[in-house]
């Protein structure tokens, strides 16, 4: 551990542990994360029954259609963000798969959206194709090395 001899006004020596201060800091900031996009999930929950009520009263169905898929989405997206954040607490390390999955349900969402309204081009197809199959390879390595290092744990001598 990297500790660091701080004194006081009267000289008495104090010691600073570095990690243990990086660690309680990082814990309250990913809290704090955590607190605002449930929140934010909560919130988007609310105006999705909300925006429900439009859909009955407007004669743009379609826009309507389109801004509850929009909303569902991004929720999906706050939902991942937030399984990350969780795990990290009790594992204390992000775990690649969940930002992954993040990216994923992202791009998804902007496809879906660019494709129902019609606003997309070809290159932009091919393009947002090769990063939702690049972001695929990322999450399926992830998994893998997730798994072989879970196995060469399980196969290490404890010592007693």
């Amino acid at each position: 551990m990297q500790t660091k001899p701080f004194s006081t006004p009267r000289g008495v020596p104090i010691k600073l542990d570095m990690i243990a201060l990086f660690n309680r800091v990082i814990c309250i900031v990913f809290g704090l994360m955590l607190v605002f996009i449930t929140i934010g999930i909560m919130v988007g929950v609310a105006r999705l029954f909300l925006n429900l009520g439009d859909l009955l009263i407007n004669d743009d169905i379609t826009r309507q259609y389109m801004r509850i898929v929009s909303e569902v989405l991004t929720l999906f997206i706050l939902i991942e963000l937030s399984r990350s954040l969780v795990d990290y607490f009790s594992a204390q390390r992000l775990r690649m798969t969940f930002i992954v999955d993040a990216g994923i349900v992202f791009v998804l969402r902007e496809v879906m959206i660019k494709l129902f309204e019609h606003k997309i081009a070809v290159e932009e197809i091919y393009a947002l194709s090769a990063l939702v199959f690049v972001l695929g390879g990322l999450r399926i390595a992830s998994v893998l090395v997730f798994q072989r290092e879970k196995m060469m744990h399980a196969e290490a001598p404890h010592p007693d």
